[in-house]
């Protein structure tokens, strides 16, 4: 699957709740591989840019399955507490 394929899909917990549509994709290049997915655009992240990436993205690696909806495990962004090292080397 292609990652242009992904935007624009719906997010939802493994619980069934909806979580919101994925707007943007962060690659970690050195990796090669997808580190979050993003419900808002990137571009529009502005001021307090670590706590929109805690509240406002999913770590790839809670992603379950993509197929017509990108289904992720639990727990959600608002109760998950991202890892502070992720969120700081993000925000540099």
């Amino acid at each position: 699957m292609k990652i242009s394929e992904i935007y624009s899909m719906d997010i939802y917990s493994d619980s069934g709740q909806y979580l919101g549509e994925v707007q943007d994709v962060i690659v970690d290049l050195e990796k090669g591989e997808v580190s979050r997915l993003l419900m808002v655009p990137w571009k529009n992240i502005r001021g307090d840019a670590k706590g929109a990436l805690r509240q406002k993205s999913i770590l790839y690696k809670s992603v379950k399955n993509v197929g017509d909806v990108v289904l992720v495990s639990a727990p959600v962004p608002g109760s998950q507490e991202a890892r502070k090292d992720e969120v700081e080397d993000l925000t540099r």
